[in-house]
């Protein structure tokens, strides 16, 4: 019977992931992700899409990241009633993650409608923080390396996959035919979370290729930031770093908690992070011990290192204080959340440094402000950029192009056919060459809305 696969989202883009895989009359979305970055691919959010959403049998999610998970109340809204299957640190970082992205969607049409710079009026969100809270009820935790159903006849299992808490790999089987989900590939040295497992035998791979066309410098986290916050220290400056809520600040904080017990920054540098969501992920880590490198007493000092801030009057508060100091802020490529506020308020400001903390997607405001850019656009005006910016490059959470090869050469067998996807264009097809080339598999970089055989 004939399996395929239609690219919904991560397919020539580093986002939006969402994989159709139907079989007759039978139809599963692995990765129910939002597109970011570029408004073209933020309006692809709002087109429908080409399978009506009551005919999606299940949902299997990967991770929790928003370009993996952050479609799912949208679908819910519009229809989708089965079960969606995730690992269990997936399910628990959802819960935090998915209602405070239809909050901040609701928040942000709020805005434009007060400041009256969107072209719509009214301003609407995509989904509401109450849309997002109900389609939790739809998630089911599966452990990792357990087989399960998502449907009759199909089998699927969750291998880990490093990255962030509860990623996985996905190995569907349906009609006779293995179809491997590399998901996102965490680094064999990531500071945080253990290295990917090896990948099952399977006919057909989708590998991820974010970092298809580069590979991480050999220096460490914790050795790239220090030097950054001495000197901004020294000068009296906030650092505003932009974090991702998930995994990227929490490898902040762990690296920031290592340099005040080496005390190789000066004792006594003010550490705030600002960002309710990072807040409730931080201290998720001790409930899900042996996912990760860390043991209790690495969690603790995570959780001490830094001020936690939550509540808006708080996090307002900070406008109020001087340097230096250290803002830890949601997001990671301030496309959005209470970061865009502190940039707003510092960036102007030549003792000031911004610290970007890995990848940033084009058309994002990070990829404008490590492209040199003089002033930035928040909230419907322009804001001028005098702070030093400054751009981490042993952060990523994503294994670089040579580890997705090795996680490659690692399966058991040949496989018929790689699909490389979620990578911009670029990065997709340096992977897509690399495969044929060294390991001389068929492979091809997939277009947007494109159906293939599985």
């Amino acid at each position: 019977m004939t399996v395929s696969i239609t690219f919904l989202g991560g397919a020539g883009t580093v986002t939006g992931s969402k994989y159709l895989v139907r079989q007759e009359h039978q139809s599963l979305l692995v990765d129910c992700g939002l597109f970011q970055g570029y408004k073209q691919l933020r309006l692809r959010n709002w087109s429908p899409l080409p399978v009506a959403p009551d005919q999606v049998q299940a949902v299997v999610l990967t991770h929790a990241h928003l370009d993996h998970s952050g479609y799912l109340p949208l679908l819910f809204k519009e229809g989708f009633s089965g079960k969606a299957y995730a690992t269990s640190g997936t399910r628990d970082l959802c819960r935090i993650l998915l209602p405070d992205s239809g909050y901040l969607q609701e928040e942000d049409a709020a805005f434009a409608n007060r400041h009256g710079f969107s072209k719509h009026a009214p301003a609407l969100p995509l989904y509401t923080r109450d849309d997002a809270v109900r389609s939790l009820k739809l998630l089911r935790a599966v452990p990792f390396g357990r087989s399960f159903q998502p449907l009759t006849g199909w089998n699927a299992r969750f291998t880990p996959a490093g990255h962030i808490l509860g990623a996985a790999s996905l190995l569907l089987e349906v009609g006779g035919h293995r179809i491997l989900f590399s998901g996102d590939l965490g680094r064999n040295d990531d500071l945080l979370m253990n290295p990917p497992a090896p990948p099952p035998a399977a006919d057909t791979v989708l590998i991820e290729s974010t970092y298809g066309d580069r590979v991480h410098p050999s220096e460490d986290l914790v050795s790239e930031l220090a030097p950054l916050l001495r000197r901004v220290a020294a000068r009296g400056g906030v650092a505003v770093v932009p974090v991702f809520a998930v995994g990227r600040a929490q490898a902040l904080l762990h690296a920031i908690a290592q340099l005040q017990g080496r005390r190789e920054i000066p004792r006594g540098l003010p550490v705030f992070l600002d960002s309710p969501m990072a807040v409730k992920t931080t201290n998720l880590f001790d409930a899900h011990l042996g996912e990760h490198r860390l043991d209790a007493r690495a969690c603790a000092a995570m959780t001490r290192c830094a001020t936690m801030v939550s509540s808006t009057d708080e996090s307002r508060a900070l406008s109020a204080r001087r340097g230096p100091m250290v803002i830890l802020a949601a997001s990671g490529m301030a496309t959005g959340g209470r970061v865009l506020h502190h940039l707003a308020q510092r960036a102007g400001d030549h003792r000031n440094m911004v610290i970007l903390t890995g990848f940033q997607s084009p058309g994002t405001r990070g990829a404008t402000l490590a492209a040199g850019a003089t002033s930035l656009r928040i909230h419907g005006r322009d804001v001028p950029v005098a702070a030093e910016v400054a751009q981490l490059q042993s952060a990523s959470a994503h294994a670089d192009a040579g580890q997705l090869l090795g996680w490659l050469r690692a399966m058991p067998q040949r496989p018929d056919q790689v699909y490389v996807v979620h990578g911009d264009l670029e990065a997709a097809d340096a992977m897509r060459l690399r495969v044929e080339r060294e390991l001389g598999w068929r492979a091809l970089v997939p277009e947007h809305g494109a159906t293939w055989p599985a």
